[in-house]
C-alpha cells in the first residue's frame, strides 16, 4: 500500500493556519486519512461516521479489526453524536477533564459504524487538548476516529518524523505540530460496567479521577503472557489492551526494584551482554547517569525520577532513538507508579512484553 506521496505540512501548534486546517478537513470529508498532533501522541484520523474511510486506518496501520478506535470530538455536546444513554457521571467527567487525555467508554450511538467500535455495543470517545486537533474536528464537521499514527504494535509517535518513519507512502497528509506535550496516550475509563474501571492508564491520573469519582477502579494487573498477536476474532473493549504493544523492533527488558537494585542489576546485564558482543541501549533516569557513563552502553535519559511528566513526554522518543541507533537490546528502568507513573509503567511493561528483571 506504499503507493502514495505523503506530504508533511508544518502547522503552528497554538494558532494553526485556517487554510491548512481547511485543506486537511477537505481530505477527511472526502474519505481520506490525515495525521494530526494531539497532546498525547499523533493520531491517524478518518471521519468517524464514514465506515469506508475508517477502513483505511486499519489498512494503513496493519491493525486488526478487533481493536476498536477512539472517536475524537471538539465539544462536550458532540458526545451525543457518537454515544447514547449517556450517564450523568460522564457529563461530569467531561466537564472536569475535557479537553484532555481522558477517554470514556459509553454505550454506542446509532450512527457510529461498527468498524469504529469493533462491533461492540460501546464506543470510546474523548476531546483532545490540542488546538490543531480541535480546529480539525470542527472544520471537518464530524467526529474523527483516530488511533496512534504508527505501524500496529510499534512504538507510538510523538513527532511527525516518527509518523513518517512508520507510515510514509500510506497516508496523504501529516500535519506537523511539533512534539506532543503529554507523550503517552489517554486514560481509558469504562463507564459501562457496574464499577467505573480504568482499562488503560494514561495522561489523566487515577488520583485525579478519584477526586471526582472515588469508586473508580485501577487497571487490573495481568500475568505476563508472551503472545505475539491478539486473536482477530475476539473484540477488545478498548485500544492498548494487548500485553505486547508500543514495542520497539529489538528485544526490550524492564528492571524493577529500588533504584540501587535497578542500577546494580542493569549494570551487570549490560556487562554480560557486552561480553557476548551485543550492542546495548539503556533507558534510564538522570540520577542513574553516573552509574552507566563508563559502561559502554548507548544511553538515553528520560528525566529525573520525581518528574513523571518529563519522563512520559520523552518515553516513546527514547525507545525510538535507541531502536534506530542499531542496538540489539534495550534495557529499561522502572519508575514510581504515582500519578502519571502508572501510565509510564504500563507502556514499559507492554514495550517489553512483560519481560521483567528480577523475574
Amino acid at each position: 500500500m506504499n503507493d502514495m506521496q505523503t506530504e508533511v505540512l508544518p502547522v503552528d501548534p497554538i494558532h494553526p493556519d485556517p487554510a491548512i486546517i481547511a485543506r486537511a478537513a477537505e481530505l477527511l470529508r472526502s474519505e481520506q486519512l490525515v495525521v494530526f498532533p494531539t497532546e498525547t501522541v499523533y493520531g491517524l484520523g478518518a471521519d468517524a461516521l464514514q465506515a469506508h474511510a475508517v477502513e483505511k486506518i486499519f489498512a494503513a496501520k496493519g491493525r486488526p479489526h478487533s481493536d476498536p478506535l477512539i472517536a475524537h470530538i471538539a465539544d462536550e455536546h458532540d458526545l451525543e453524536k457518537v454515544a447514547s444513554n449517556i450517564p450523568t457521571i460522564a457529563w461530569k467527567l467531561a466537564h472536569t477533564f475535557w479537553p484532555g487525555p481522558l477517554t470514556l467508554i459509553l454505550p454506542a450511538g446509532p450512527h457510529i459504524p461498527h468498524v469504529v467500535t469493533a462491533g461492540l455495543a460501546t464506543v470510546a470517545v474523548r476531546m483532545p487538548r490540542h488546538p490543531v486537533a480541535l480546529a480539525l474536528i470542527r472544520a471537518t464537521g464530524s467526529p474523527i476516529a483516530a488511533p496512534s499514527a504508527n505501524r500496529f504494535m510499534h512504538v507510538s509517535p510523538t513527532t511527525a518524523q516518527h509518523v513518517l518513519s512508520d507510515l510514509s507512502g500510506r497516508v496523504p497528509l501529516i500535519l506537523d505540530g511539533g512534539s506532543c506535550t503529554v507523550g503517552v496516550e489517554s486514560t481509558i475509563l469504562d463507564l459501562c460496567g457496574d464499577i467505573p474501571t480504568i482499562l488503560r492508564p494514561g495522561g489523566t491520573s487515577l488520583e485525579a479521577l478519584r477526586t471526582q469519582l472515588p469508586t473508580v477502579q485501577a487497571p487490573t494487573r495481568r500475568a505476563p503472557q508472551h503472545k505475539e498477536r491478539h486473536d482477530e476474532q475476539q473484540a477488545l473493549k478498548a485500544p492498548g489492551q494487548m500485553l505486547i504493544h508500543y514495542s520497539p523492533s529489538v528485544p526490550a527488558f524492564l528492571f524493577e526494584g529500588t533504584s540501587e537494585m535497578i542500577r546494580a542489576t542493569m549494570l551487570a546485564e549490560v556487562q554480560r551482554r557486552q561480553a557476548q558482543g551485543e550492542r546495548v541501549g539503556i533507558l534510564i533516569a538522570d540520577e542513574d547517569l553516573a552509574t552507566f557513563q563508563e559502561s559502554g552502553a548507548l544511553i538515553y535519559t528520560l528525566g529525573r525520577t520525581n518528574e513523571p511528566e518529563q519522563i512520559a513526554a520523552r518515553l516513546f522518543a527514547g525507545l525510538r532513538v535507541l531502536e534506530e541507533s542499531g542496538v540489539q537490546v534495550i534495557l529499561c528502568r522502572s519508575f514510581s507508579e504515582q500519578g502519571l507513573g502508572l501510565a509510564i509503567r504500563d507502556r514499559l511493561l507492554k514495550a517489553t512484553g512483560g519481560k521483567v528483571f528480577p523475574a
